[in-house]
């Protein structure tokens, strides 16, 4: 036990305990399950484009998270951009295409 005894043990407790947990990073695959299933990046949730908006939160995404956006050209992810940032989500980039996205995470 050290000098402060159980009081520094309850403080330093109470302080972690009041620390926000550590944003992520999440990269969201925004095309169809079909395409998703024939191709995407390792790790990539498969959120649709067209229901991103009610599902975000059952995967877990906070809104201090960076969230990594792509699909096959760049358009349907531009779309979950918006939908996002009008969710209150601060930290979410547009990664393109699925190409690009891959050059930009440095994946072949």
């Amino acid at each position: 036990m050290n000098k402060f005894g159980w009081i520094g043990i309850l403080a330093t407790a109470a302080a972690l305990a009041c620390m926000p947990a550590l944003a992520k990073t999440v990269l969201i695959d925004v095309r169809t399950s079909a395409e998703y299933a024939q191709d995407h990046i390792e790790g990539a949730l498969n959120i649709d484009h067209t229901t991103i908006g009610k599902n975000i939160s059952s995967a877990n995404v906070a809104k201090d998270d960076t969230v990594l956006l792509y699909c096959r050209s760049g358009s349907r992810s531009g779309f979950a951009l918006e939908t996002l940032k009008s969710l209150g989500y601060t930290r979410v980039e547009n990664y393109g295409g699925i190409a690009e996205a891959r050059k930009r995470l440095h994946q072949n």
